[in-house]
């Protein structure tokens, strides 16, 4: 059996959804897959970035994490996305890359992969539910396996119990208030279980 394709694709400004791409390749590496964490343009102005300190070091923190590319996803066997929510749905920077899929669903190349998802948001119901669910929404088009967290580990629960795919909650000074670090290394390993026992 070969080894599995692991690509972390995530979204982040200022930082929380790096972290939680950070987790799930250690959980997925645990389950013994081959992870690649990659992130995803950043579209927005400079001028916004250097007006939000948080995000401009975030931004020159991360310059050494590659960019996912189309051929990431031809690569990869499981898809492992984090992204912050936008008013209950993914940001336009995720959207845009997704956008640029067409090519390989047309060929089919984007089906049969597996699938889970994570969120962030600032408040406790600012739509990291809806957000994940619109990641599927895309996963669903592509014709992938879709693997939610479900109730399958006490950890979930112990990270407020979301049932599509980790979610966490940051305050005003970008602290997660949850702690969902075992969460996410579950859901990392179940999408590699899972995977595995596809192959």
């Amino acid at each position: 059996m070969s080894s599995v394709k692991v690509a972390v694709i995530y979204y982040s400004s200022t930082g929380t959804n790096y972290q939680l791409a950070e987790w799930a390749k250690e959980g997925a590496v645990e389950a013994g897959a081959e992870v690649k964490v990659l992130k995803v343009k950043e579209l927005a102005p400079e001028a916004a970035i250097e007006s939000n300190p948080a995000w401009k070091q975030h931004v020159e923190e991360t310059q050494h994490v590659p960019e996912v590319s189309l051929h990431d996803l031809e690569w990869a066997d499981v898809y492992i996305f984090s992204s912050p929510t936008r008013y209950g749905n993914i940001p336009s920077q995720l959207q845009q890359f997704f956008d640029t899929t067409g090519g390989l669903w047309f060929q089919g190349k984007l089906a049969n992969k597996v699938v889970t998802g994570m969120a962030s948001a600032s408040n406790s119901h600012g739509g990291q539910e809806q957000t994940i669910q619109s990641i599927y929404k895309t996963m669903m088009h592509w014709g992938a396996i879709i693997v939610p967290a479900g109730y399958t580990d006490d950890s979930i629960f112990a990270a407020g119990g979301n049932p599509y795919g980790t979610s966490v909650t940051i305050d005003q000074e970008g602290n997660m208030i949850e702690n969902v670090e075992a969460a996410v290394k579950h859901q990392a390993k179940r999408t590699v279980s899972i995977a595995k026992s596809l192959q």
